[in-house]
């Protein structure tokens, strides 16, 4: 085994009021490499996402679903497990957290799901190949102020292709004064809030480990205009 490389380990377990509530618990294995880059550590944001996913899995059954900035991928695995057509992505001059993307597909036993390299902003050829999308995942991708918009210009994009779809992300606050509302007017976006006691993510702990802690993390649903 890999030393550099570090298997955290989640158990999504059911509270009885969600989709998931004739499934006793599902668990993943999550690969972390120990080097700088930051795509390759699970961030809070990652289980809160990975909770309203399962929270809602029976929903995603069939539907075919992006993770942007998928990185070590916690929410896209989810998203596959509860049965739904995954392509997990991040940039595509990031080799390494591709690899680990495709890493956590295997030992997750996740054979079926595309990894393509899509930086934000930029509209590579394989975007234009992309299948219909049902639902754009991302968890923590503002999390640097000078990508905010290339991230919604993204999001715009693959909405606008998919007039239907949803982007379902969170992020953790940093900063209290930074904000997206300016971009989502500029590319005709709408938000909805969504609160963690809604899907069982107001805790400190979710799915067996502590990463939310005492961080402020939002809930975002988001669609065109």
């Amino acid at each position: 085994m890999d030393t550099r490389i570090n298997y955290r380990n989640f158990i999504f377990k059911s509270r009885g009021d969600g989709d998931n509530d004739e499934k006793d618990s599902l668990e993943v294995t999550i690969p972390e490499v120990l080097d700088g880059q930051y795509g390759m550590y699970v961030w809070p944001s990652a289980p809160v996402l990975a909770q309203y996913i399962w929270y809602h899995s029976n929903q995603m059954v069939g539907k075919n679903v992006l993770e942007l900035g998928a990185g070590t991928s916690l929410p896209g695995v989810i998203a596959a497990k509860c049965g739904a057509n995954v392509i997990l992505s991040d940039a595509s001059q990031l080799p390494r957290c591709l690899e680990n993307c495709s890493r956590s597909c295997l030992v997750n036993s996740l054979q079926n799901v595309q990894v393509e390299g899509i930086t934000w902003g930029e509209f590579s050829p394989n975007m234009f190949t992309l299948p219909p999308l049902d639902i754009v995942l991302a968890a923590d991708c503002f999390y640097d102020l000078k990508d905010f918009e290339n991230v919604i210009v993204t999001v715009h994009f693959l909405l606008k292709r998919n007039p239907t779809g949803k982007f379902w992300c969170t992020y953790q606050e940093r900063n209290s004064d930074w904000s997206i509302e300016s971009l989502l007017a500029k590319w005709q976006l709408k938000c909805k809030h969504i609160t963690l006691s809604s899907f069982g993510a107001d805790c400190v702990s979710i799915a067996g480990s502590n990463l939310p802690g005492n961080h402020t993390i939002w809930m975002m649903e988001m669609n065109l205009k």
